[in-house]
């Protein structure tokens, strides 16, 4: 049995399913209780599994992982939620010198089966300190798993591994996404970290994306079809690990690459893509492979600077065109341009 729900209810459905099949799963943050219950995705946690298994802590974001990490080697599973991914930079010494290795350290006897939910916080002037999306310093980090689901569907089923994973996952979800709605399953399952999943076909060039950029990927690939242009896009879903295997069939077959990403170009994820590509698929491109992702800047906080800055689908329509070496003008629909600063209809601000 399926329900049309939204990405923060999938998640939410994550949650509280996870919490029924084991009584060792733990939550806890800055605000998982609090009346918006972090957009939604923590509500009714406390009221069905009591304070002892959901609770608010302290604003110290280095001694809540520090504890979490204490708690998983005692065999609880801690799911830790920060209303945003910057807040999780006051604890990376506890994440990289102690979660990511102690698999390592210890002979794979012992493991920290932590997960860490961020929330990235784009638009309504969230500045350069709370917006920042840095999955790609994770994903450099030995013995984490960094997870970016893009629909409700997967928010779901990965959100579930992520949690019964033996070893530490960072879970990122984009805040324009939580209000996306989408098909998912009402009983638990499962989907493997580690694997892409093609959502198009095309002949013409393959897109991987990740994130809430695999939203604007699809609008872009609707669009480019009514011209004859057809797209194959993968989304990446976990950018930490990577199985390539998707990726190389598929720039076989198109011949050219366009990475979307949701931060910056300089030292990224879609960097890493496009050097993998042409370590290992090279002869099979026909044209240099190409990223659309942020200026290596700080972002800024007001709308003025901001209106422009986030890549949208007219810009992977235009990049396209021009790898494809394409001159004609196409003329571009009005609902292809977002309003970045509001999420969702409903939305009345940032908290």
């Amino acid at each position: 049995m399926q329900k049309t729900i939204t990405y923060s209810d999938a998640i939410n459905d994550a949650l509280h399913t996870s919490m029924k099949i084991d009584k060792k799963v733990i939550c806890m943050g800055l605000g998982i209780n609090d009346p918006k219950n972090i957009f939604g995705t923590t509500k009714n946690l406390l009221k069905k599994f009591g304070s002892n298994r959901v609770f608010d802590m302290p604003t110290s974001e280095n001694a809540m992982t520090g504890i979490g990490i204490g708690m998983s080697l005692d065999k609880f599973k801690v799911v830790i939620t920060h209303q945003r991914l910057d807040f999780i930079l006051l604890a990376m010494d506890q994440i990289i010198n102690g979660a990511a290795k102690w698999h390592y350290m210890f002979g794979g006897k012992d493991n920290v089966s932590i997960t860490i939910r961020l929330i990235v916080g784009r638009g309504w002037g969230q500045g350069p300190t709370h917006s920042q999306s840095l999955q790609s310093l994770f994903a450099h980090i030995p013995g984490l798993k960094v997870v970016m689901p893009s629909s409700a569907y997967d928010a779901k089923g990965l959100l579930i591994s992520s949690i019964f994973d033996k070893n530490p996952v960072i879970f990122i979800e984009h805040r324009w996404l939580h209000s996306l709605e989408g098909k998912v399953p009402s009983k638990k399952y499962l989907i493997p970290i580690g694997k892409p999943k093609k959502i198009l076909n095309g002949s013409h060039i393959t897109i991987v994306s990740m994130s809430y950029m695999t939203i604007e990927a699809i609008n872009a690939a609707k669009f480019l079809k009514k011209y004859n242009i057809h797209c194959e896009i993968i989304d990446l879903r976990t950018v930490s690990p990577i199985d390539y295997n998707i990726i190389f069939n598929s720039i076989k077959k198109t011949k050219k690459l366009l990475v979307l990403d949701t931060s910056n170009k300089s030292y990224s994820i879609s960097s890493e893509i496009v050097a993998k590509c042409c370590e290992n698929v090279f002869k099979h491109l026909l044209s240099p492979p190409k990223i659309i992702g942020l200026p290596n800047i700080p972002i800024p906080t007001s709308f003025g600077m901001t209106k422009d800055l986030y890549p949208e689908s007219k810009d992977i329509i235009n990049e396209i065109l021009n790898i494809m070496n394409i001159k004609q003008t196409i003329p571009y629909e009005k609902n292809l341009s977002h309003k970045h600063d509001i999420p969702h209809k409903k939305f009345k601000g940032p908290f």
